[in-house]
């Protein structure tokens, strides 16, 4: 899924506090587009050197570029930004709460392209700036289900309405585990290859009971009992029955599902009356944290059971 797109304005909206972000110039850019979620640092610009800028970046500028700056003349300071502002970078960031020179305030006003001051010093700001534009540019999704988290495995709980799910997560947060969403999980990719689950801030740390209604998890079980984000590792489909003709006895062929692009263990596990639902889930999540490690009990059996019809088998002369 195509990320949307990031300005400077929703950058700074979310993440002033964090990076400590203040507007010193530039308000009218503030809709500029960031195309490429890391941060660089223009000094070999700044020197006249612009044959791989990579102006498509948010711009960070330390001591080392500030007293560059300061070594020049007014007329060769202009130059300089003038010659930075033909590219269309999204935004500048002063760290270590540099002084602005009123010729960089005057070139980005008439440039209208923002500038911001931050306390933190350069690879700190960088370091976190770099952390933040990856989440922001990271692919997201939705899958409609429960996710709970099981001894370190993140299970996403499918099934249509009516099937059982609420019940079964109930029952596991009740066993000690913790719930990450209820009924609608949100999904994004992190570094480019962990499809991490989450809930959305509405709904964090509730769930609908149908004949109860909505309960609050963290007041009734604990704050144990809820996750604000985890890895998916596991997604079980919970269907009826009659809807399973063919179950698979053994457990040989793996079967995954696609979440953004990536291929996630899936498992089906048919319902009907008497089943303890939330033991099979358990189970299930303890038989995939197995299989991370490397050990398939089938696989196993099914070696075993070679080797033991090859021992039996009659030997040819």
């Amino acid at each position: 899924m195509k990320p949307k797109q990031i300005t400077v304005e929703k950058f700074f909206t979310e993440h002033k506090e964090q990076l400590k972000l203040d507007l010193a110039a530039g308000r009218g850019g503030l809709g500029r587009e960031i195309i490429e979620p890391t941060v660089n640092r223009p000094g070999l610009v700044l020197a006249g050197f612009t044959k791989f800028f990579a102006y498509k970046r948010v711009q960070a500028l330390g001591n080392a570029e500030t007293f560059f700056l300061r070594s020049l003349t007014d007329a060769e300071r202009i130059g300089c930004y003038r010659q930075m502002f033909g590219f269309k970078i999204p935004c500048l960031v002063y760290s270590r709460n540099l002084k602005v020179d009123e010729q960089m305030l005057a070139a980005a006003e008439q440039a209208q392209i923002p500038v911001f001051r931050t306390p933190l010093l350069t690879m700190n700001f960088i370091s976190q700036a770099t952390l933040a534009l990856e989440d922001m540019f990271a692919p997201r999704g939705s899958e409609m289900g429960s996710m709970v988290d099981i001894l370190g495995v993140g299970v996403v709980i499918k099934g249509e309405s009516g099937v059982g799910k609420s019940e079964s997560v109930l029952a596991l947060i009740e066993r000690g585990y913790s719930l990450v969403a209820d009924d609608i999980v949100k999904v994004h990719l992190e570094e480019g290859k962990h499809v991490i689950g989450t809930s959305s801030p509405l709904t964090r740390d509730r769930m609908e009971v149908r004949g109860i209604g909505i309960i609050n998890v963290a007041a009734m079980f604990g704050i144990k009992s809820i996750r604000s984000n985890k890895r998916v590792d596991l997604v079980i489909s919970l269907k009826a029955w009659q809807d399973v003709p063919d179950v698979d006895r053994l457990g040989l062929e793996q079967q995954f599902i696609e979440i953004l692009g990536q291929k996630i263990p899936h498992m089906i596990i048919p319902i009907k009356p008497g089943r303890d639902i939330a033991r099979l889930i358990e189970v299930a999540a303890m038989h995939t944290k197995l299989t991370i490690t490397g050990y398939n009990p089938a696989q196993e059996l099914n070696e075993r059971l070679l080797a033991q019809i090859a021992a039996n088998s009659p030997k040819q002369e």
